[in-house]
Order: C-alpha cells, then structure tokens, then sequence
C-alpha cells in the first residue's frame, strides 16, 4: 500500500484517513491482523513502556553483576530535580526527561524494555507519550493510536534507511526514535498527516551527523543524555511543524539525506566504541577499569 513517506501521505489523502489508519491498514495487509488485534499489541508494548519509565525513578537500578552501572541512579535523581521545582526547562519536560533516563537505566540493568525502535533508544518515544498523556489528560485510545503513527513513520524509516547506530550513527537510532515521537505528539494535539511527516524532518535535521560513540561498548553514555535530549527534540519538532514550519525538502528525501550522512560516518564513529566519547582518555580509561584490558 506505501512505502515511502509519500505514498504513505498519499493515502491519507485519498482515503480520507489519519495516519494511525494507515498504519493499520499496512499492517492487516501485511500480517492478516485485524483492527482490535493490533491495538491489544500496541497496549501491551504500551504497559512495558510505562513500566520501564517508572521503574528507575523510585529506585536506582544495578547492572546484572550487582553493581552499579555507568547511569545508574540518573533517573531518580533528575526526577527529584524535577520535583524541586526550581528548574530551566519546567517540571514536565524534566519529569519526561526522567522518564526517557528511567528507560534507558532499565535497558542497562538488563531489564524488560520495548525496543523503539532500537534498545538504545527505547525512551524517548515512551517519555514523550506518557508525559502528553498525563499533562494533556488524553484519552488511551488516542495514546495508542499515536503510538501506531510513532511505529508506522519508523517502519518507513527501517525499510528506506536504517535505525542501527551501528550503521547509521545515533542519528538513525536516537535520531529515528526522536522523529516517531515528533509525528506521534502532532497526531495527539490533532495536527494533520503533512504535519506530522514535517514533525519527523525536523526532528531528523536537528540530529542530522550524530555520532554513535558509546563509552566502553555500553548501552549507557552518551545514549541515556540521548534518550532525555531527543524526547525534548521530538517536542520541539511538533510544534516547529503545528505552527506551519515546512521544510523545503521532502520527507522521503530528509530520510535519504540522514541515510548518505550515516554511512559516510567514519567506522570510528558507529558503535565501535574508538571515537567521540569512548575514544577519549577519560572514557578509555573507563573501559579498561570495566573490561580489565
């Protein structure tokens, strides 16, 4: 039925349809699946979700060994910087950064997570749903439909591009996560479909070069900063593209442009751990207490 961002748009024009309608639409055709099928999925990854974005904030959680990880305790800590109130960016968007960091922290504990579209990015779409959800009173049925629209805009990006660090830099994982939000969060404050295709542009330049520098091979720093910073991007994407910003290069061709800047990253820079970050003295130091080498 589509395949890229344009016959997705394509679609909803013709059929009238939202973009989470097309989404389903893909997916029974795909898969045979029907309608309340593929809801009962989405609210089950849903749960996971909102359990992974909770579970770090009560109590800092300990790496698989019994110790601590290189993020453990970040997100309670930032959630109770939250709570203090005397804060830049405003209680919400710090309690969604908590939430972003408390999946990350979970995903390094080796806990149950909803990969979104990868492990390592796995809380920025949560952060950003569950928070509109909480501030904005919406009901779960939206929520779930914009989680459909978050996972169809990174279906399209999985076939044309790709979401792996390790092939496209953070840009295509962090980057990719931060564009699904943007169109989810466009579709909850009832933006068109060309609005949230332009939310998931915006989103992609603003990473557009992102490295994938992981601090001793670990799912932890700078992914868990990433994951608090690309929640905020996705937000400030949607609303660059609810008050009419439109980039003068179509989705599909932002999409491409992020895929050439990917794999023209040098191999020092997508997850080998021998550049940006993991590859100064600090963080090579921190890989040898780790790895004992």
């Amino acid at each position: 039925m589509y395949s890229h961002f344009a016959s997705m748009l394509a679609l909803c024009q013709e059929k009238h349809w939202p973009l989470w309608k097309a989404v389903c639409a893909e997916e029974t055709e795909l898969t045979g699946r029907d309608e309340e099928s593929i809801f009962a999925r989405m609210e089950h990854r849903y749960d996971i979700m909102a359990q992974s974005a909770q579970k770090a904030l009560d109590n800092p959680l300990l790496g698989h060994t019994g110790k601590p990880t290189l993020i453990t305790g970040l997100a309670q800590a930032h959630q109770q910087y939250a709570q203090r109130g005397n804060t830049l960016c405003g209680p919400v968007l710090n309690r969604m950064m908590a939430r972003a960091l408390s999946c990350s922290e979970a995903n390094a504990s080796m806990g149950r997570v909803c990969a979104m579209p990868t492990a390592g990015a796995c809380g920025i779409v949560p952060a950003v749903l569950l928070t509109l959800e909480e501030e904005l009173s919406i009901p779960r049925r939206k929520v779930l439909e914009a989680l459909i629209v978050a996972s169809g805009v990174g279906a399209v990006i999985t076939q044309n591009a790709t979401v792996s660090g390790a092939e496209g830099g953070c840009q295509a994982e962090c980057g990719a996560a931060a564009a699904m939000a943007a169109a989810a969060a466009v579709y909850l404050m009832d933006g068109t479909p060309e609005q949230s295709l332009q939310a998931m542009s915006h989103a992609l330049i603003n990473v557009m070069g992102l490295v994938c520098d992981p601090i001793a091979g670990l799912v932890q720093i700078p992914c868990a900063q990433r994951n608090a910073s690309q929640a905020m991007n996705a937000l400030l994407s949607a609303d660059l593209a609810l008050a009419g910003m439109v980039c003068p290069v179509p989705p599909d061709e932002v999409l491409e442009a992020m895929y050439r800047t990917g794999k023209s990253l040098p191999p020092t820079l997508r997850e080998t751990a021998l550049g940006g970050l993991a590859g100064t003295k600090a963080g090579q130091e921190i890989a040898r207490e780790i790895h004992g080498a």
